[in-house]
């Protein structure tokens, strides 16, 4: 796709032909170019140009299917021009876009622009099976109401001790960028500070030998074997030479201000997500184009919009079982 657009003006242009949708759709999910059946898994598959479907030429199947099949727009009965302008809208928003603004710019209620970005930082979970290494920071924040802003009987039901008190724990792990590529960050909702809680993350996800560096939280004590830990004490002071956690400090910042000025209130169930959306952009931002400064359509693709269903009644369900 050479001819891929690089604003979202250009975006809007692009997309509002089904023929390039579909294409675009085509050589998203299937980049070998060879097309199998979802029922049958055949090869052999034709193509129903006046609906933009394809059909299984196996004489026992004889299928017909939608491109949306096994991807996040599955079961949707908006088009892909909408979609891939949301996908768009998400992953170039800094701060984020709420589901007002959203649906507002696509002409859809807020209820369905609410569920399309649930269905899209679904797809914006990272996949991969590669372990930080090389320095890695390790930290936890917590994200909440700020009792300054809480009505007083609340603020003293609420608060006990530490501000943190009540509030969601989000852990964090950052891989430093070497020059040659940027920083990652990898982040996951925990009940608590516990080791028994964010051990286990770490494992997963850092590799062994690697330099491990954290704030004199207690839970990462017991991290020795296999790591060289190293920690600061942010009572006395917050960088010792390269033992620091400000790249992730950084991003916290960058988590809070897109919660705190875009979504406003997060429920604490949905809040992996809205953390999976700002990895994804923080950790794509070496795709942003230099020159024109616009993003490039490989935030489109790396979404990895194929092999994540969700539909509107998982997120319903998890609302109301709490």
């Amino acid at each position: 796709m050479t001819n891929t657009p690089k604003t979202l003006l250009d975006a809007v242009r692009y997309y509002i032909d089904p023929k390039v949708t579909f294409q675009t759709m085509i050589a998203v999910k299937w980049p070998d170019g060879k097309i199998t059946c979802p029922k049958c898994g055949c090869d052999k598959i034709g193509v129903i140009g006046s609906r933009s479907l394809l059909q299984c030429k196996d004489k026992t199947c004889r299928k017909q299917f939608s491109v949306k099949v096994g991807t996040i727009f599955e079961d949707s009965p908006l088009g892909l021009d909408k979609w891939f302008v949301a996908v768009w809208c998400i992953a170039n928003a800094k701060n984020g876009i709420s589901s007002l603004e959203l649906g507002r710019a696509l002409g859809v209620t807020q209820k369905t622009a609410w569920f399309m970005l649930h269905r899209i930082r679904e797809a914006m979970k990272t996949k991969s099976f590669r372990k930080l290494q090389g320095t890695v920071e390790g930290d936890e924040t917590f994200i909440g109401g700020k009792a300054k802003n809480m009505h007083k009987g609340r603020r003293e039901k609420l608060i006990r001790g530490r501000g943190a008190v009540n509030k969601a724990i989000v852990q964090g792990l950052l891989e430093r960028g070497d020059g040659e590529s940027v920083s990652e960050f990898r982040g996951f909702v925990v009940r608590d500070t516990t080791a028994d809680e964010m051990l286990p993350n770490v494992v997963r996800n850092v590799e062994h030998e690697s330099f491990f560096y954290t704030d004199a939280a207690p839970a990462y004590g017991e991290l020795s074997d296999g790591y060289f830990h190293r920690w600061v004490d942010h009572l006395s002071k917050y960088v010792a030479g390269r033992v620091h956690t400000n790249g992730l400090e950084n991003f916290w910042s960058l988590l809070k201000r897109m919660l705190r000025g875009t979504y406003v209130a997060v429920a604490e169930f949905h809040l992996q997500r809205y953390v999976d959306e700002q990895a994804f952009r923080f950790n794509q931002r070496d795709t942003k184009c230099a020159a024109s400064g616009s993003w490039q359509e490989a935030h489109l693709s790396a979404a990895d919009w194929t092999g994540r269903r969700r539909l509107y009644g998982d997120s319903i369900d998890e609302t109301h079982a709490r």
